[in-house]
């Protein structure tokens, strides 16, 4: 049977061998100051319960969702708020934080109230993942519960399990699917008891034979849960391209899955949602690939939210060599760091650090008109046309034409011939599009 796939992408050398082996490593914090925004999700930052001087226990909530569309961060460490303060991030900007002095008992909080899913309405099953603070931890940080509560929930005809894991050098979630199978599963499980008439879809790429062998095994007896089997292709775990693969069903940037019936969760949610309903655990830990050429041993590591990230390459060695390039997430979607002072946070993937970077080291040249960039987008749209108007900042031309329905994966700027940034312009040109549209609301 051919793997699923969809049009456009690319080929890239994805440099999993180098931690794909790596067992998953539970990694305590070596610094004692952890760090906590307050803004690891989309929609409204939360809003802080404790103040400086009050003492945290290990899974007690520390700041509470301001809204429908926000979430609960808990602590991961016990000890002592020392201030609410601005924090350098992940994506190199200030943000409000909750910071802990971690006394190194890790005493826990009573956890979160449960009982046998048998016994749970659905609106109390998506009320505790509400509580348990679980957003998108693939990366975009959409809260959970948002997800899970579409309008019509009898319209939603698939619950896709995205593990795909397309993105290059990432093995967290291939590590997850090796070592936590049955969680998985059993999440998948959890979310279908949501939607009657849904079935489940765990969607792999063909690159691990070994977790579709394991996880064809565990769903043999489960009727609502098939595998399904994706091209090894990037960026075929993007949502749409996903989507598209797997169902046959096309969204563009003005839907939600839940209008063409589907609902899309990455391994490492939908194992937090196990951990939650199940357990009563609240969402303090994640699965980090800590990778790259320039890394001494790189490893999969179960870390603590708040963990600076230099504990993580602390314990993975440190450098060979002074690194040229170190992106917080792999090397097509990440975001480059200058500073690894930062904490991890929920949707925190992957630490990944070059010896070279080849975009600065390829010089920047005219279009060629080869049209590389539109064979490999995954969107069909014309990268190099876009990324001209992007330049002359002309937004009517840039809408018009479509320029928003980018999912900025990438591909362009790789595969163009001459180096340019194609991304980086249309990336910049959707998000002043988008905030001039927010501000004219």
């Amino acid at each position: 049977m051919p793997s699923l796939t969809f049009k456009g992408g690319i080929h890239t050398y994805d440099g999993k061998d180098l931690t794909k082996d790596k067992k998953i490593v539970d990694l305590l914090p070596s610094t004692n100051e952890l760090v906590y925004p307050l803004s690891q999700h989309i929609g409204a930052p939360a809003k802080p319960i404790v103040n400086a001087g009050d003492r945290v226990l290990r899974g007690q909530k520390i700041a509470e969702a301001d809204g429908f569309v926000s979430a609960n961060i808990y602590s991961s460490v016990s000890g002592t708020v020392k201030g609410i303060e601005k924090r350098r991030t992940v994506q190199q900007t200030m943000a409000e934080s909750i910071v802990i002095q971690n006394d190194d008992a890790y005493e826990e909080a009573p956890p979160i109230p449960v009982k046998p899913i048998s016994e749970m309405t659905k609106e109390e099953v998506i009320g505790i993942i509400r509580e348990a603070g679980i957003i998108g931890m693939g990366g975009a940080g959409f809260p959970t519960h948002v997800k899970l509560s579409p309008k019509d929930p009898g319209k939603i005809h698939y619950i896709i399990a995205n593990c795909a894991e397309c993105e290059p050098y990432l093995t967290s979630d291939y590590r997850r699917m090796i070592e936590e199978p049955e969680k998985l599963v059993a999440g998948v499980k959890i979310i279908l008891c949501l939607f009657e008439h849904a079935k489940g879809i765990i969607a792999v790429e063909d690159n691990k034979p070994d977790c579709i062998r394991i996880l064809k095994d565990l769903c043999i007896n489960e009727p609502r849960i098939s595998v399904k089997v994706l091209k090894t292709k990037y960026p075929q775990g993007s949502e749409r391209q996903l989507i598209y693969a797997v169902c046959g069903r096309a969204i563009n940037s003005s839907m939600l899955p839940a209008d063409a019936g589907c609902i899309v969760n990455n391994v490492d949610t939908i194992v937090a949602i196990y951990h939650a309903v199940i357990e009563g655990r609240p969402l303090m830990e994640r699965i980090v690939t800590v990778t790259g050429d320039a890394v001494k041993y790189p490893q999969n590591y179960r870390v603590y939210t708040g963990t600076c990230y230099d504990d993580l390459i602390d314990a993975s060695g440190g450098f060979k060599s002074p690194p040229q390039k170190i992106i917080s997430g792999g090397p097509m979607m990440g975001f480059a760091l200058f500073d690894t002072h930062v904490p991890v946070t929920k949707s925190s993937s992957a630490i990944t650090a070059f010896l070279n970077d080849p975009v600065s080291d390829t010089p920047e040249s005219a279009c060629i008109n080869c049209g590389r960039c539109v064979e490999a987008c995954p969107s069909r749209l014309v990268p190099s046309h876009l990324a001209n108007i992007a330049e002359h900042y002309d937004e009517d031309r840039f809408t018009a034409l479509n320029g928003l329905e980018c999912v900025e994966c990438g591909c362009c700027s790789y595969i163009c011939p001459a180096g340019r940034h194609l991304t980086q312009e249309i990336k910049m040109m959707r998000q002043t599009v988008l905030a001039n549209r927010r501000k004219n609301k």
